[in-house]
């Protein structure tokens, strides 16, 4: 997992970047939770992501937000993060110009963020967020939502009560052409141990393969 550090806009951001050897494999993108909370790219969740993707054939970047590790620049309360993110993905489609999709996924703040990086980037095909924090952001932003994706809560966290995430999905799911995948892992909280991340993992795998294979098959169909 070779280290890079490409140009945020507030500096210089540091990274761990997969290269897939297919010419047009998908591209992943993960983001870690909330920097002032001990949040980075080598978190737990993130970590097990970023070998998930690769490991599915995806080109896959994880990176620390600005003032995380070597990362420049400081907390910008998410307006920033968001530019980061977004600086991210630039980072992967200049390496992989063919990719076959682009993915974002994202835990806790994380997963904030990369829901607002997709109302920002009508090309990605899909998401995958992890306890995404509904009950401390408004995520009246997804209106419309502009793909599907996997949401995945801990039906006992502490910090996000799965009631509001429910919420959110059912509310996103009355949109025309949406439904998301949601599933909740009975007895995890927000911070996963080592054996709900490698059901988080497990999960994702399955959403993501399920995806692709759906769309190999409409364009098989074309």
């Amino acid at each position: 997992m070779p280290e890079v550090m490409f140009a945020g806009p507030d500096g210089r951001l540091e990274g761990r970047y997969h290269h897939a050897k297919r010419a047009n494999a998908p591209v992943a993108l993960i983001l870690h939770p909330h920097p002032l909370h001990g949040g980075t790219m080598n978190n737990r969740v993130v970590h097990a992501l970023y070998q998930r993707f690769q490991a599915m054939g995806f080109s896959t970047l994880r990176f620390n937000f600005r003032g995380v590790g070597r990362s420049q620049g400081r907390y910008d309360g998410g307006i920033g993060e968001i530019s980061d993110a977004a600086a991210g993905l630039d980072f992967l489609q200049a390496v992989n110009p063919s990719a076959s999709s682009l993915w974002v996924a994202g835990y806790s703040f994380g997963a904030y963020v990369g829901m607002q990086l997709l109302m920002r980037r009508p090309e990605m095909g899909g998401f995958v967020s992890i306890s995404a924090p509904a009950s401390h952001y408004d995520f009246g932003f997804l209106a419309p939502c502009p793909c599907n994706g996997l949401m995945f809560h801990g039906a006992d966290d502490e910090l996000v009560p799965e009631a509001s995430v429910r919420k959110l999905v059912d509310k996103l799911n009355t949109q025309k052409g949406i439904k998301l995948d949601y599933r909740v892992l009975p007895g995890a909280g927000h911070v996963f141990n080592p054996e709900g991340t490698a059901q988080v993992a497990d999960a994702v795998e399955d959403h993501v393969m399920t995806a692709l294979n759906r769309n190999r098959m409409a364009l098989a169909a074309d």
